[in-house]
C-alpha cells in the first residue's frame, strides 16, 4: 500500500473542481485554502526541509493554480512538497459526509488496564491520561538515542509490534514511514492516527487495521491562516478548528 497515492486517486476528482486562493508555510504548519474557503492543514516537516532558501523549487507561485496541481505534491520526495500536498488534501475532504464525534480522541476510546501504548510522535499533552489508564506507554520520537521517555524511531520495527495499541502521528504520511509503521503495528487491537494533518477520509482507510481517525476541522479559516503565518501551532489553534474522531 502506498497511502499518499490512495488518498491523491481518492480526491482527484474533486481536485479538479476548486482552485487554490491560498498558501501558507508556517514554521510549525502549513495550509491550502481553496475558492470555497475550505482550510487544511499539515504539518510542516523542519527536519526534512530542502536547503536553500527556496523550498518548492520546481513551483511557479501564480494565481488560479489548479487545487490537481497541489494534491499531486502528496507523493512527492520533497517532504514540504508532500505537506502542501497533504493539506491541499484535507481541504478538499466533504465533511458533512462522515459521521464525526467531537473531543480528543482519547474520550472515546477506553485503554485497558493491561494495555501496552506504542505512540509514535511525541503528544505530550496524552501522556498523562494515558500512564494513568494503561500498563505502560512507549513514545517513538525522530531521535538518534534514547532521550528521557523517548525511543529513537528506528526501535518502532522491533517494539511496536508487542503493543496492543498504537497512536500514529499523521505526520508519518509526510515524512512517507506510514505505510512502515502500520505494518509494525498490524497486530494492536487499537490503530489510531491522530493529529492535525490526518486525513479524515473512512474510504482511504477501509481496507487497513486502522481503526480510528483523529483529526481536525478548521472553523475559522482566515484566522488559522493569520496565525500559521505567526508561526503559530496547535496550541494557539483552540478557536479556530474542531477536534473530530471517526471510528472504523
Amino acid at each position: 500500500m502506498d497511502i499518499t497515492k490512495n488518498i491523491r486517486d481518492h480526491l482527484s476528482e474533486s481536485a479538479k473542481q476548486h482552485r487554490i486562493k491560498d498558501i501558507r508555510i508556517g514554521l510549525g504548519y502549513t495550509a491550502v485554502m481553496l475558492d470555497n474557503g475550505q482550510v487544511g492543514l499539515a504539518y510542516t516537516p523542519h527536519r526534512d526541509m530542502p536547503h536553500g532558501c527556496t523550498l518548492l523549487p520546481g513551483f511557479i507561485p501564480k494565481k488560479n493554480i489548479p487545487a490537481s496541481t497541489l494534491l499531486e505534491f502528496i507523493t512527492s520526495d520533497n517532504t514540504v512538497e508532500t505537506a502542501v500536498g497533504l493539506a491541499t488534501a484535507n481541504a478538499l475532504i466533504d465533511f458533512n459526509s462522515i459521521d464525526f464525534t467531537y473531543g480528543d480522541v482519547l474520550e472515546s476510546h477506553l485503554l485497558d488496564a493491561n494495555d501496552c501504548v506504542g505512540m509514535v510522535g511525541n503528544f505530550a499533552p496524552l501522556i498523562a491520561s494515558i500512564r494513568q489508564k494503561a500498563k505502560s506507554l512507549l513514545i517513538f520520537e525522530q531521535i538518534d538515542q534514547p532521550k528521557g521517555d523517548l525511543i529513537p524511531s528506528a526501535e518502532i520495527d522491533k517494539r511496536l509490534p508487542d503493543c496492543t495499541v498504537a497512536l500514529i502521528t499523521a505526520t508519518s504520511i509526510i515524512n512517507h514511514s506510514f505505510d512502515r509503521i502500520l505494518q509494525a503495528a498490524i497486530n494492536c487491537r487499537e490503530i489510531i492516527i491522530l493529529g492535525a494533518s490526518t486525513p479524515l477520509i473512512p474510504d482511504v482507510f477501509s481496507q487497513t487495521p486502522v481503526t480510528s481517525l483523529s483529526g481536525v476541522i478548521v472553523t475559522d479559516s482566515e484566522e488559522i491562516l493569520r496565525i500559521i503565518s505567526f508561526g503559530g501551532g496547535m496550541r494557539m489553534f483552540k478557536n479556530c478548528i474542531k477536534k473530530v474522531n471517526f471510528r472504523m
